[in-house]
């Protein structure tokens, strides 16, 4: 793998937490495939990067603040294509009537990259949760929103064969 390669995608990978905290949505077009699909688990999944962009403004919106960080970043290119696993920590701020202003996650992205014409996209990512902790309510921004996500290990996903990088890694794709 070139260097350009790793430094352009871990870029692409760190720009996502740019665009979601600072709620700058136009970024995602430099982040994700037009046809992108985003996988957060259970009944949240997005297909396309107009429909990405809409409902991370609902959501997003009336959060005070949140912070993700993105480390651990593990790349493999193969000729136009890439994966890449990165862990990820999410804290997340809002008043709410009890329980505390905060929720904090911890989980990981695996995702399928595209060289394109523009640079590394994004064009399948899939995000667990491994753990989490604070207010739960603090991210019920909505009237439909239910508890958190499940947890689940990085282990369970690589031992059921779900993980798109380690299959790349192993030769199993």
């Amino acid at each position: 793998m070139q260097g350009d390669d790793f430094d352009a995608i871990t870029n692409t990978v760190n720009l996502y937490p740019v665009a979601v905290d600072t709620l700058q949505w136009s970024l995602f077009d430099r982040v994700f495939t037009e046809d992108c699909v985003v996988d957060f688990g259970g009944p949240a999944v997005f297909e396309g990067l107009e429909p990405l962009k809409q409902v991370f403004d609902v959501i997003h919106a009336p959060f005070k603040a949140t912070q993700h960080f993105t480390s651990n970043h593990h790349i493999d290119v193969t000729g136009s294509g890439a994966t890449c696993l990165s862990y990820v920590r999410g804290v997340f701020v809002r008043d709410v009537t009890e329980g505390g202003n905060m929720f904090e996650s911890t989980g990981w992205y695996d995702d399928v990259l595209l060289r394109t014409g523009g640079g590394w996209l994004i064009s399948r990512r899939v995000c667990r949760m491994s753990w989490w902790g604070g207010n739960p309510d603090v991210i019920r921004t909505s009237p439909e929103a239910g508890p958190p996500a499940e947890t689940d290990s990085l282990s369970a996903e690589a031992k059921a064969g779900r993980l798109a990088h380690l299959d790349a890694l192993l030769g199993n794709s």
